[in-house]
């Protein structure tokens, strides 16, 4: 969440580590910390770090924390990622909100055997992004003269960066930007009924002729670069949630 947790009036923290069966973060830049306290008048659980499938977690430990959050009372998952842009029309540092998902990951967080009292067999993901909240995210952004894009998420197993033609297939498919996480926790968040909102900060270009060679640590320059402008968004948003 970067700059967005100096925001929050923290009433506690809690080490990933000392939560029982919760996983721990493994990447750089991903602290590993749950944060609890408020933020736009709201009660919060914020998470500085998460898990990623790509560092070896099952579907089911990647989601946990979400599971987690909903048994808690919290009827709203807000999150946030780094991008690989693939719309032409996008440039490196761009917010976009995620009105739409493609889940391109080799397994899926609901197989197996539903568990009846968390959510159907067979959950709707006809309108995945609360459009309320999406609308609200705009307002907010063009109330504050934050230029901010709308479009469709690729979610992909990683670690590697993508291959140019596999950015030219994923723009064929629809794609807007492309990245290795959300996805998972979208969908068991939307399978016990919450609420979500997601936005993208794209932090290299995807684009034919604009590929370059990218680093992890150039992604994370890029994002801290563009979160004064998320953190804006972000809190105004929570402020808004009945």
């Amino acid at each position: 969440m970067g700059g967005l947790v100096n925001e929050i009036a923290i009433e506690k923290t809690i080490p990933y580590k000392d939560i029982p069966d919760f996983p721990v973060s493994t990447v750089d830049g991903h602290n590993g910390t749950l944060i609890y306290g408020i933020l736009g008048g709201k009660k919060i659980l914020a998470m500085q770090g998460r898990f990623h499938y790509y560092e070896g977690y099952s579907m089911k430990e990647v989601t946990f924390p979400v599971r987690v959050m909903k048994k808690m009372g919290i009827s709203h998952l807000i999150v946030s990622n780094a991008t690989g842009g693939l719309n032409p029309d996008y440039k490196v540092g761009d917010l976009m909100i995620i009105s739409d998902h493609i889940n391109m990951f080799p397994e899926h967080p609901l197989h197996g055997k539903n568990i009846d009292e968390l959510g159907p067999r067979f959950p709707d993901m006809s309108q995945v992004y609360c459009k309320e909240l999406r609308d609200q995210a705009k307002f907010i952004a063009l109330k504050n003269k934050i230029d901010v894009k709308e479009g469709v998420y690729v979610g992909v197993q990683g670690p590697t960066f993508e291959t140019p033609a596999e950015y030219k297939m994923f723009r064929i498919l629809g794609g807007d930007v492309v990245g290795m996480s959300t996805v998972p926790e979208v969908i068991v968040a939307r399978h016990m009924g919450m609420k979500v909102f997601g936005i993208s900060i794209v932090t290299d270009s995807g684009v034919p002729g604009e590929i370059v060679e990218i680093s992890h640590e150039e992604v994370q320059e890029v994002a801290m670069r563009s979160e004064p402008s998320m953190t804006i968004i972000l809190k105004e948003l929570i402020k808004r949630i009945g």
